[in-house]
C-alpha cells in the first residue's frame, strides 16, 4: 500500500516504519495519523513481522502536531483535531497491544505529539544531540498522544508535570537519566542501531518476546496478586509452547536455540 507521509517495508521478519514528511518536520496531521493506524493493523495481522523498527526522514523525528495545518482549519479545528486523534490514539493503542516489540530511533528532536508517540514505543534509541520537549502549553493547548499514560509511567508524575508545565527541553543525556530513552548512540548511527536491535529481537523467541511485553504492561496496571496470577498463567503457557520447549532444551543441552 502506498502512503503519503510514511514508508513501510518488511524485510527479514522486521517491519521498517519510516516517518517521511521531512518538509513538515514529520509533524502529525490527519493523513499521518490515519496512515499510522493502517500500518499498525498491517503489523498486527502479518505473521511474518516479529519486530518493528521506527525511524524518520530528515533532521527531526517528529516536531509534534502540525500547527500550521491546525491554524488553517479556523473554526473547524476542534472537529478536525478530534477526528485526527481518533486515528492517532487508535494507532498507539494498537501498537501497545500488539505482542511484538517496537523500537524507535530518534534523531534531532521529538516534541509535543512526537514525544507522546515516542513514549509509547517499547524501546528507544536516541541520537546524542537529540532534544525532547512537551511544548503543548507553549501553544496554549494540553497534552495528547496518550502521553499522560505512558510518559508519566516512564519518568514519574513529578517529572511529567515539570515537562508539561514548564516546557523544559531535555538533552539526550537527561532523557536517558530520566528513563525516557534506553540508550544513546552517535547521531549518524541511530537508524542502523534501531534496525540492528529490531533484527536481533526478530530472530529471537518471537512468541516469548511478544508475550513478555504483555506481561510487563499488564503488571504495571494491576495489583501484586493479579500480576502474579497473570505471570503464572503466561509462563506456564510459554513452557508448553514450541519456543519454550526449545529454549529450555537448548539451555540444558548447552547449545544455541533454534526458534521459529
Amino acid at each position: 500500500m502506498a502512503f503519503e507521509t510514511i514508508t513501510y517495508k518488511v524485510r527479514d521478519r522486521v517491519g521498517h516504519l519510516h516517518l517521511n514528511r521531512p518538509q513538515g518536520a514529520n509533524a502529525v496531521n490527519p493523513t499521518q495519523a490515519r496512515e499510522l493506524r493502517q500500518v499498525m493493523l498491517d503489523v498486527k495481522y502479518d505473521e511474518n513481522v516479529k519486530a518493528v523498527a521506527v525511524t524518520a526522514e530528515g533532521k527531526v523525528f517528529c516536531a509534534g502536531g502540525d500547527l500550521k495545518f491546525f491554524h488553517e482549519q479556523g473554526e473547524r479545528l476542534p472537529q478536525v483535531a478530534h477526528d485526527m486523534l481518533i486515528d492517532f490514539h487508535a494507532a498507539i493503542n494498537l501498537m501497545n497491544n500488539i505482542p511484538k516489540p517496537f523500537i524507535a530511533g530518534i534523531r534531532g528532536a521529538a516534541g509535543g505529539a512526537g514525544l507522546s508517540l515516542m513514549s509509547a514505543f517499547d524501546l528507544v534509541i536516541s541520537g546524542e544531540s537529540a532534544k525532547y520537549t512537551m511544548a503543548y502549553t507553549r501553544a496554549g493547548v494540553t497534552p495528547d498522544g496518550t502521553s499522560s499514560y505512558f510518559l508519566s509511567r516512564h519518568i514519574g508524575l513529578r517529572r511529567m508535570l515539570d515537562l508539561t508545565l514548564t516546557n523544559r527541553v531535555l538533552s539526550a543525556e537527561e532523557a536517558e537519566q530520566w528513563g525516557l530513552v534506553n540508550r544513546i548512540v552517535p547521531d549518524d548511527d541511530v537508524d542502523s542501531a534501531t534496525r540492528d536491535l529490531a533484527q536481533k529481537l526478530a530472530t529471537g523467541a518471537a512468541s516469548a518476546l511478544g508475550e513478555a511485553k504483555r506481561v510487563v504492561y499488564y503488571g504495571a496496571d494491576h495489583s501484586l496478586e493479579t500480576a502474579g496470577e497473570y505471570e503464572a498463567k503466561m509462563i506456564t503457557a510459554a513452557m508448553g509452547s514450541r519456543d519454550g520447549q526449545e529454549g529450555i532444551a537448548a539451555f540444558a543441552e548447552k547449545r544455541a536455540p533454534e526458534f521459529d
